[in-house]
C-alpha cells in the first residue's frame, strides 16, 4: 500500500457511475490508489447480470480498489432509474457526508449500435436506448449527484466520453445514434461548467484512447499480457491504452490544487499525460488522438513511433 504522502487523495470520496468494466474500472481502481473511498456502480453483480451476460462484477471492482489502496463501496444501480439513483446518492450522504469526486460514465451501448448505417436503416429501437444509456443517465446522476458535491467547495465532475470535442467536431463517428451519444456528452461537462463554477466546482469531459478494454482484448482473442498480437488483425491496435490510463489521468486531474483551470475543456488520457508525467502501466505515453489523426485518418501505415 502507497504511503500517506503519496495518497493525494486520501479522505477524498468519489462515485464512479459505471464502473463494472473497462474505462469505469480503471478509474476506480486508480482513484483507490490514491487514496480515495469511491462508490462504484453499475447492473451486474455476482449474483444478477445484465443484458451484457458478461463476468466481470461491480463487486470485482470494489475489491479490486480496495487492494489499490483506497476502499471500495460497490452498489447495484441501473442510472435509468431515478429512484435507485436517489437512493445510492442518499446513502453516500449518510455515511460520508461528503462528495468530491462524480465520474459520469454509464455506457452500456456496445451491442446495440450498427456501423456505417443511416438513421433510416439503423434499429430504432436501439439506436434510442442506446441514447438513453449514453445521455440520460448521465444527466440523471448529475441532477442527483451534484447537489451534494457542490455543498463543499472544489469538487470535480467528470463526464466520460469517446473523442475529445474537437475531433468529434468534424469525424463522423459511423452511426447518427452514436455520434450524437458521444458528442452531447462533451457538450454536457461544458454546460455543467457553466453551472459548477459559480460553486468552485470544475467539470471537464475526458476520452480515452483506443481502450484495451476487457471486451476489446476478447474481441481481438488476445490478453493484456499478449495485446500485440491483436495488431495483426488490426494494426492501428498499436497505440491502444489500458483502461488504468484514464485512471491515472482523472486521479491526476482530481489531485490538481489548481484543477479549476480546465473548467469546460474537453480532454484525453493521452493529453494529460503530458502535463501530468504520469504514465501507462508499462511505462509508455500513448498519445492516441494524435496518432488517430496523423496516422490511422491519414491512411498512414500503423507505427506507434513517437506517438507512445
Amino acid at each position: 500500500m502507497a504511503s500517506e504522502s503519496k495518497r493525494p487523495l486520501d479522505r477524498k470520496v468519489a462515485l464512479v457511475a459505471g464502473a463494472t468494466r473497462g474505462a469505469g474500472r480503471g478509474i476506480a481502481v486508480e482513484l483507490g490508489a490514491a487514496g480515495a473511498t469511491v462508490y462504484v456502480t453499475g447492473r451486474t453483480t455476482r449474483h444478477r447480470q445484465s443484458e451484457y451476460k458478461r463476468p466481470e462484477t461491480i463487486e470485482e471492482t470494489g475489491e479490486l480498489l480496495t487492494a489499490a489502496g483506497g476502499k471500495g463501496i460497490a452498489m447495484r444501480v441501473d442510472h435509468l432509474v431515478p429512484d435507485e439513483v436517489r437512493e445510492l446518492v442518499e446513502r453516500i450522504r449518510t455515511e460520508q457526508g461528503r462528495l468530491d469526486i462524480l465520474v459520469n460514465d454509464v455506457w452500456g451501448g456496445e451491442m446495440l449500435f450498427e456501423w456505417n448505417k443511416p438513421v433510416w436503416d439503423h434499429d430504432l429501437e436501439n439506436g434510442l436506448r442506446l441514447l438513453r444509456l449514453g445521455v440520460d443517465t448521465h444527466l440523471i446522476t448529475a441532477h442527483f449527484a451534484l447537489p451534494l458535491m457542490i455543498e463543499r467547495p472544489g469538487g470535480l465532475l467528470v463526464e466520460v466520453t469517446d473523442g475529445t470535442a474537437e475531433y468529434n467536431s468534424d469525424h463522423y463517428r459511423l452511426s447518427p445514434f452514436y455520434d450524437l451519444a458521444k458528442t452531447s456528452v462533451n457538450r454536457m461537462a461544458w454546460a455543467h461548467a457553466k453551472d459548477l463554477a459559480r460553486h468552485g466546482a470544475t467539470s471537464v469531459s475526458i476520452t480515452p484512447g483506443w481502450l484495451r478494454s476487457e471486451m476489446m482484448l476478447e474481441h481481438y482473442g488476445v490478453r493484456e499480457d499478449n495485446w500485440r498480437e491483436g495488431t495483426k488483425i488490426e494494426p492501428h491496435f498499436i497505440i491502444s491504452e489500458t483502461p488504468r490510463f484514464v485512471g491515472r489521468a482523472i486521479a491526476a486531474l482530481a489531485a490538481d490544487p489548481d484543477r479549476a483551470r480546465w473548467n469546460g475543456q474537453s480532454l484525453s488520457s493521452g493529453g494529460l499525460a503530458k502535463v501530468y508525467g504520469f504514465t501507462d502501466l508499462d511505462g509508455s505515453r500513448p498519445d492516441a488522438w494524435r496518432y488517430v489523426v496523423e496516422v490511422q485518418d491519414a491512411g498512414k501505415p500503423a507505427d506507434a513511433t513517437g506517438y507512445r
